[in-house]
């Protein structure tokens, strides 16, 4: 195998709006109980622990129901939207 090309990935994930709905929810129940939301996010995106997560509002289950690529495909897409 050569590791002088690129490799290609196509996630396929057609759920914006969802991934978008999630992580507003889960952003705000982390607000409302006094967290920092995007270091709460940010670490559970590293290490796939939900215990960065509130279970406040149903928040830990929510964001356990998306795949973390999901997650990652949708904040690099806004941020890219954003330059």
């Amino acid at each position: 195998m050569e590791f002088n090309e690129t490799m290609k990935i196509n996630l396929g994930f057609d759920k914006p709006k969802e991934v978008r709905d999630v992580v507003s929810q889960v952003y705000e129940a982390l607000k409302i109980k006094g967290y920092d939301p995007i270091s709460q996010i940010v670490g559970y995106i590293l290490s796939d622990d939900p215990t960065y997560i509130t279970s406040y509002n149903g928040a830990r289950g929510l964001i356990a129901s998306l795949e973390r690529d999901e997650l990652l495909e949708e904040f690099v897409k806004t941020y890219i939207n954003t330059l």
